[in-house]
């Protein structure tokens, strides 16, 4: 990885040093499970207990009211967004089996409401516009008094629109339906409306923290149904030993976030005027005004983006979500805002961060640009 030039920040992102420094000591020496009535196990749970309020400070920002809230460990936005749809979904009563979600959500979201509407539960997704946001006056008329639950994605992972979370929470709230948020790309990035939400997933992977890790913070009063079954080792409702260095170090991730909020957020808006000076000549998609800057989503017409991939091996970026990039098939969230395969084969997605440095980001997209005018050059 080394050798690579990072431009995958959507997918997952560098390891901070702070990060793995933290994590050092309870792989090695203080590897007590946590759930353990031992000295030993007592450390590790406290440990975990100091995470789970930094990964609660940093998803709260700027919110002012303290909502009352729980926050539970998983091993990952996945499993948080599928015990959040799934375990809300199973108490949901006769006259509110409907769920609505936008068509733009992440794949763990829309095959879980694909799933629940193979088990009796009456599911619409949400058109967007050519911008990527969904039109609210759309969500007032389709979420109905009949609607038990709402899934919006904060910022979404493949264009970065961001899609007005606190405005469609408030139409869930009025209509007595529960909003599930996946806010996985928006944490530390942007502030998390959790005035709005009664479910929210987040993951440490995102945010310079380790692989394996998520979280699902819970509005109480919201009752779910557990995902997993045994021991019952978070809260009584997610079964599991947890990892202490995982939950420490998705908690020195949060930490890092709250302290270097203003600092990151202005590196990205640099980092994001030179690249849109850089590329000029390319297309964005999606909103220009309502998303995240750290997410570069661009096409030219008659550039083939899975060629140019491979071409540039000294850089590491993508043509959509990773989850999705073995299938073959065109995004469906580029297909949702209107672009056909052609459009959408030669789009591609940039994502950067804390530790892109500005010179070598100049370089890498001129490697890109140059790469492209190459291809063109040689269809013409």
């Amino acid at each position: 990885m080394s050798a690579l030039f990072y431009l995958d920040y959507q997918a997952t992102t560098p390891l901070a040093p702070e990060v793995a420094d933290a994590m050092r000591p309870w792989l090695e020496d203080r590897f007590a499970n946590p759930h353990s009535a031992h000295r030993g196990g007592r450390e590790a749970a406290a440990a975990i207990e100091v995470a789970r309020e930094r990964v609660m400070a940093a998803l709260k920002g700027t919110v002012t009211s303290d909502c009352p809230r729980r926050l539970y460990f998983t091993s990952g936005a996945t499993e948080a967004a599928n015990w959040a749809l799934k375990g809300a979904a199973a108490r949901l009563l006769a006259g509110r089996r409907r769920i609505v979600a936008l068509a733009t959500e992440h794949a763990c979201v829309l095959d879980t409401v694909e799933w629940l509407g193979g088990q009796g539960f009456d599911v619409e997704l949400l058109p967007v516009g050519r911008d990527g946001l969904v039109d609210l006056n759309l969500v007032a008329a389709r979420v109905t008094d009949a609607t038990g639950l709402v899934a919006a994605m904060l910022v979404n992972n493949e264009i970065g629109v961001v899609q007005p979370v606190a405005e469609i929470g408030a139409i869930a709230r009025e209509r007595g339906a529960l909003l599930f948020c996946d806010a996985v790309q928006g944490l530390g990035r942007i502030p998390v409306p959790l005035d709005a939400c009664d479910m929210v997933a987040v993951s440490a992977h995102k945010v310079h923290g380790p692989k394996g890790i998520g979280a699902l913070w819970v509005r109480d009063g919201v009752a779910l149904d557990p995902l997993l079954h045994g021991g019952g080792q978070e809260g009584g409702l997610r079964s599991g030993t947890l990892s202490p260095a995982l939950c420490v170090g998705f908690g020195e991730a949060a930490r890092l976030l709250v302290e270097r909020g203003e600092q990151d957020r202005a590196h990205v808006e640099r980092l994001w005027a030179l690249a849109r000076e850089t590329l000029s000549a390319w297309t964005l998609n999606g909103s220009a005004g309502q998303r995240y800057h750290g997410n570069l989503n661009v096409r030219r017409d008659g550039v083939d983006a899975a060629r140019l991939i491979s071409e540039l091996r000294a850089l590491a970026f993508s043509a959509g979500s990773a989850c999705a990039s073995g299938s073959g098939r065109p995004s469906h969230v580029l297909a949702a805002i209107g672009l056909g395969d052609r459009e959408a084969h030669s789009s591609i997605r940039l994502g950067f961060g804390r530790y892109t440095g500005e010179t070598q980001l100049i370089d890498a997209l001129e490697l890109i640009a140059g790469c492209a005018l190459l291809q063109l050059d040689a269809a013409s």
